[in-house]
C-alpha cells in the first residue's frame, strides 16, 4: 500500500475544521460517454450492487454499458439546468447556504461538498482540505434514511482515502436523521407551501428510493426509517393514515425490491377513480433525475394515460430556508465539542486590543 504525498506537518498550527456534505453523484454532461463513466464507477461499487463479481462483471460490462448509457442520457438531457447537472446545482447551493448559515453564528468552518461517485470526488476533497489544514471533518450525507448502498457507501470511500494517508484527520460522521425534527419541519413546510400555491390533491403519494428487499431481512434500516419519516411528516401535515401512501421507485433488474412500487401504485389509484394527486420525494433532499424525470415525468404519464385528471409534483428540500436551518442545526450539534466559535482575539475588537497594548508597551 502507497502512502500520498502530503504537506509538511507545521507544529503549534491550530485545528480547523471542515464540513463535508456528501451526495451521491451525477455525470459530467448529458452524453453517453459521460453517463459510462458515471454508471462505471456507480455499478461497480459492491455496496450499490450485491452481486459476486464474477457474475456481475460480464453483465456491467457485456450488456449494460453498452446499452444503458445512450438511454439515461437522453433522460439527463430532458432536466438539464443551464448551470449542469440539477444534482450537482443543487448540492453546490446547498452547500453555498450553510456556509453562510454557519459562519453567521459565528463558527469559523470550512464548508464543502462532494461526490460519492463522479465530480468532485471525495478523494480529491479531502486531499484539498488537507492541503488547506483542516484537521477534523464532520461528514454529513445528504441521504436522510441510513442505507448500506449509500451511507455505508461513502464511510468505505473515506476510509479507503485514509488508509492511504499518513496523518488522516479526525472524522465524525451523520449516520441518518430521517426522524429529525428540523427535517420533518422543512419537509412538511416544502408541502404546505405547495398545497398553499396549488391546491391539494386526494392523495399525498410519498415516494421514496427504492432498494432489494433482501437488504432487509439482512438488517438495513432503510425500510423501517422511510415509514417513520412519512409517519411523522403525515401527522405534522394533519393527514390521515388513509390520505398517505408510501411507495419504493427506481427499481432495478428483476430481483425482489421493497414495495409497492411508485408507478403501479398510481396506475392503481387513478383506476380507483382518484383523480387528483400529489406527490413528493422525501428521501431526495435535491432534485435530480429520478424526481424530475422519473417522478415529475414518467409517474405523472402512467397516472394521467390510466385515468387520473392532476398530478401535482412537490419540488425537493433544495436551497429552501428550512431545509438550510435543519442542515445548520444537524452540523451544530455534531460539531458539539469541537471548538469552531470565532475566537474573541480573532475579532476585529481583539485585533484593536492587541494593537493598543502593543503601544502601551512601547510608551
Amino acid at each position: 500500500m502507497s502512502v500520498r504525498d502530503e504537506p509538511a506537518y507545521r507544529h503549534g498550527s491550530p485545528a480547523r475544521t471542515a464540513v463535508l456534505l456528501v451526495n451521491l453523484g451525477t455525470p459530467d454532461e448529458p452524453t453517453a460517454a459521460a453517463l459510462r463513466r458515471y454508471l462505471a464507477e456507480f455499478l461497480s461499487d459492491p455496496r450499490v450492487v450485491e452481486i459476486p463479481r464474477l457474475v456481475w462483471w460480464p453483465i456491467l460490462h457485456g450488456i449494460i454499458l453498452r446499452t444503458r448509457p445512450a438511454r439515461s442520457a437522453a433522460k439527463y438531457a430532458s432536466v438539464w439546468m443551464p448551470e449542469g447537472s440539477p444534482l450537482a446545482v443543487w448540492t453546490q447551493r446547498q452547500t453555498t447556504a450553510l456556509a453562510t448559515s454557519l459562519a453567521t453564528k459565528g463558527h469559523q468552518v470550512i464548508v464543502r461538498h462532494a461526490m460519492r461517485y463522479g465530480k468532485p470526488s471525495l478523494p480529491d476533497t479531502l486531499d484539498q482540505l488537507r492541503q488547506e489544514g483542516v484537521t477534523r471533518v464532520l461528514v454529513l450525507p445528504l441521504y436522510p434514511q441510513f442505507a448500506a448502498a449509500t451511507t455505508a457507501s461513502i464511510s468505505d470511500r473515506i476510509f479507503q482515502w485514509a488508509g492511504q494517508a499518513r496523518r488522516m484527520p479526525e472524522f465524525r460522521f451523520v449516520a441518518e436523521y430521517h426522524d429529525d425534527p428540523a427535517y420533518i419541519t422543512a419537509l412538511a413546510q416544502q408541502l404546505r407551501t405547495h398545497w398553499a400555491a396549488n391546491g391539494r390533491g386526494e392523495q399525498l403519494v410519498l415516494s421514496f428510493h427504492g432498494v432489494p428487499e433482501r437488504s432487509l431481512h439482512l438488517g438495513d434500516p432503510y425500510h423501517c426509517q422511510c415509514l417513520k419519516t412519512a409517519r411523522l411528516l403525515a401527522a405534522e401535515v394533519g393527514l390521515a393514515a388513509d390520505e398517505v401512501r408510501v411507495t419504493f421507485q427506481s427499481r432495478f433488474g428483476k430481483a425482489k425490491w421493497l414495495q409497492p412500487y411508485t408507478e403501479p401504485t398510481l396506475q392503481a389509484l387513478a383506476a380507483s377513480g382518484v383523480k387528483r394527486v400529489d406527490i413528493m420525494c422525501p428521501g431526495f433532499v435535491a432534485d435530480c433525475l429520478e424526481t424530475l424525470e422519473e417522478i415529475a415525468q414518467e409517474a405523472r404519464d402512467a397516472f394521467l394515460q390510466a385515468g387520473g385528471q392532476a398530478f401535482s409534483y412537490v419540488p425537493c428540500l433544495n436551497d429552501s430556508a428550512a431545509w438550510i436551518d435543519a442542515l445548520t442545526r444537524l452540523a451544530e450539534r455534531h460539531l458539539s465539542g469541537w471548538d469552531t466559535r470565532v475566537s474573541p482575539d480573532r475579532t476585529e475588537l481583539g485585533r484593536q486590543r492587541e494593537r493598543a497594548l502593543k503601544m502601551g508597551a512601547r510608551d
